[in-house]
């Protein structure tokens, strides 16, 4: 599992107690107008969480074949905002990324101190994504691969995995709005003989005596 880096950037932008991750990311190679490329346009989700509310819209994925030609490997670019309206948090610290602790529940995503927002997705090689599957994994304590959108996130799969993959987080230290908007971020597969979907996470995490983690799935789609 390798993170290529690329000519990306980011930016974090702190305005009036609102904290939002504005991020456009392109790899190596930009989305291919190839007839075999395939524009899935994936529908808003929201979910309540104790003390916020996480919605995603504007989420969509352009499918390419690799471009080693393989059968084994595909790209994927994928577009999204995520948002958490944070009415009830305690006033975070942040600290040293402590990183998953590999135990039950804590497969995709990792606290440093203060609550957090951090988003990504699942991919599954041979497996369908369903809410059973995740659930599987995530009861496995698999933990995440960091990716970068300011780069190519490489992702090597074998039949029958599950993978988390992390695009960005946002630590949250006090009430407030925060966001992550990532923009043609690119994912390779590679080793994957088959078929393989994909489906986005959104976790909340909020610290504190009345902790609580929420997570906001989003619609599994065929990435080839």
């Amino acid at each position: 599992m390798t993170t290529i880096p690329s000519t990306g950037s980011g930016v974090l932008k702190r305005s009036f107690g609102v904290v939002g991750t504005t991020v456009a990311a392109v790899g190596l190679f930009a989305p291919g107008t190839a007839t075999a490329d395939v524009f899935v346009p994936l529908p808003d989700g929201q979910k309540a969480a104790p003390g916020a509310l996480i919605t995603r819209t504007g989420e969509s994925a352009l499918v390419s074949p690799s471009l080693a030609a393989n059968g084994a490997g595909r790209v994927v670019w994928v577009s999204g905002m995520v948002v958490a309206e944070v009415t009830d948090t305690p006033e975070g610290k942040v600290g040293p990324d402590r990183g998953p602790s590999n135990s039950p529940g804590s497969n995709n995503s990792s606290t440093s101190g203060a609550s957090q927002l951090n988003t990504g997705y699942v991919i599954g090689c041979q497996v369908s994504i369903s809410d059973d599957a995740v659930s599987l994994a995530a009861k496995a304590g698999l933990a995440p691969q960091r990716g970068s959108l300011s780069g190519s996130i490489g992702v090597r799969m074998s039949p029958g995995e599950v993978r988390f993959v992390q695009l960005e987080r946002a630590d949250i230290v006090g009430p407030g709005t925060y966001s992550v908007d990532y923009t043609h971020v690119d994912m390779s597969i590679e080793g994957c003989g088959g078929y393989a979907q994909a489906r986005a996470y959104t976790n909340l995490e909020i610290v504190g005596d009345n902790h609580s983690k929420t997570t906001l799935y989003g619609q599994p789609f065929s990435i080839g």
